[in-house]
């Protein structure tokens, strides 16, 4: 029962980022998990997961990776899942060593920095878009979700696996900015139109809370504040929504 009582732990943040473990739960972040480079340390697997069409051969394809893997009744099973209605299997695995020097810049370089994004589904949709879009990293400032957080990790659906995503803090930006040249651009309502400006080759897009916008320490360091033209019916958009919005018109 190791691995179930490590499956309940890793439910609090601050046991993920002692043990520097994380949980994907549900068929699809677990078949992702496996064919990722991600070490992984087990999978947890109730009765259900049977009934499931891809069961077998997500247990199939863990075998083959050399997977160890604990069987457990489905009231034990809902003890560490997160989800309202399980499909039978999580998986425990080590949170890579990702850091902003480890990123390589390029000519036109485009990073996505989340300033205090709470919601779980949110930052999954961003991380997911982000890799869609060539991002070349996404970066998580202070009162940001974590991200290995098991909503996250299972909106993002495999982003997380394959494309650098980590914590960072704001002295940690800065030096990072001023070494590479990268402009840090803030999504704002109040901002200028996308189409008007002419962005630069390396770009850090900052995208703020979604009820309080930037906080003050992202505002301060933001060199160009820019805005999406909505319709005067819609206060608002999404933060996901908007962040893929202006990813895809900064792909040119």
């Amino acid at each position: 029962m190791k691995l179930l009582t490590l499956a309940r732990d890793l439910r609090r943040r601050r046991a993920r980022e002692r043990q520097r473990l994380f949980v994907a739960e549900g068929v699809r972040a677990v078949e992702e998990l496996i064919a990722s480079p991600l070490s992984i340390q087990g999978l947890l697997v109730a009765p259900q997961l049977t009934h499931a069409p891809r069961g077998t051969a997500l247990l199939d394809a863990a075998r083959r990776r050399g997977v160890d893997t604990t069987s457990v009744d489905e009231r034990e099973f809902a003890s560490a899942a997160e989800t309202e209605s399980p499909q039978g299997v999580l998986a425990i695995a080590e949170i890579p060593p990702r850091r902003l020097e480890d990123i390589a810049i390029a000519g036109r370089t485009r990073l996505v920095v989340l300033d205090a994004v709470q919601d779980p589904g949110n930052v999954g949709t961003i991380l997911r878009t982000a890799a869609a879009l060539g991002a070349a990293a996404v970066l998580a400032m202070p009162g940001t979700v974590d991200l290995w957080n098991a909503k996250v990790v299972r909106s993002a659906m495999g982003a997380l696996f394959h494309s650098p995503a980590f914590m960072s803090t704001w002295p940690e930006l800065d030096t990072f900015r001023a070494a590479h040249a990268v402009a840090l651009w803030g999504a704002d309502a109040s901002g200028t139109p996308l189409e008007q400006l002419q962005p630069p080759d390396r770009i850090a897009l900052l995208v703020g809370n979604e009820g309080a916008g930037l906080t003050p320490e992202g505002r301060s360091r933001v060199e160009q504040s820019v805005s999406i033209p909505i319709g005067s019916a819609v206060e608002s958009l999404n933060v996901s929504v908007a962040t893929g919005i202006i990813l895809y018109q900064l792909r040119t």
